[in-house]
C-alpha cells in the first residue's frame, strides 16, 4: 500500500456551489443525479458511489427542496418496479453545474500548472 499525500493523475478542481447555509451543489450531488440519470433509479446511483440508501435519498430530497421545482422524481416499488428520473429542470441544473466545473477547469489550468510545478517531488516507491 502507498504511503504519502493521495495525488491523482492530473490536478483537478472540485467545485461547490454554495447558495445558502444547507443550500448547495457539488461533485457528490451531481455525480449522483448523473447516476439517476443512468439507471433510473435513486439506489442504484447511491450504489454505485458506496453510499447508503438512505443517504442518497437525503441528498435528493435536499436539491428537490433547494430549486422551484423537482430534479428528481420517482415511483414506488413493487411488482413492476420503481424507478427514478431527472425532470427537465434537474437535466438543466445539472447541465449548468457540469459547465461551471469546465468553465472553472479551463479558466484555472494556468494556475493549477504552477501549483502543481511547486510541489515536491515524491517517489512511487516506498
Amino acid at each position: 500500500m502507498p504511503s504519502g499525500p493521495y495525488r491523482p493523475e492530473e490536478p483537478c478542481l472540485r467545485i461547490r456551489i454554495v447558495f445558502g447555509e444547507d443550500e448547495m451543489i457539488g461533485p457528490g450531488k451531481a455525480d449522483l443525479l448523473d447516476g439517476i440519470a443512468r439507471f433510473g433509479s435513486i439506489a442504484a446511483a447511491g450504489r454505485e458511489m458506496g453510499m447508503s440508501y438512505k443517504r442518497a435519498w437525503d441528498l435528493i430530497g435536499t436539491l428537490n427542496a433547494m430549486f422551484r421545482a423537482p430534479l428528481v422524481v420517482s415511483t414506488r416499488g413493487g411488482p413492476g418496479g420503481g424507478g427514478a428520473v431527472l425532470t427537465d429542470l434537474g437535466r438543466e441544473v445539472l447541465a449548468r453545474y457540469r459547465t461551471v466545473e469546465a468553465e472553472a477547469t479551463t479558466g484555472c489550468a494556468g494556475s493549477i500548472a504552477a501549483l502543481r510545478a511547486l510541489l515536491r517531488d515524491i517517489p512511487d516507491q516506498p
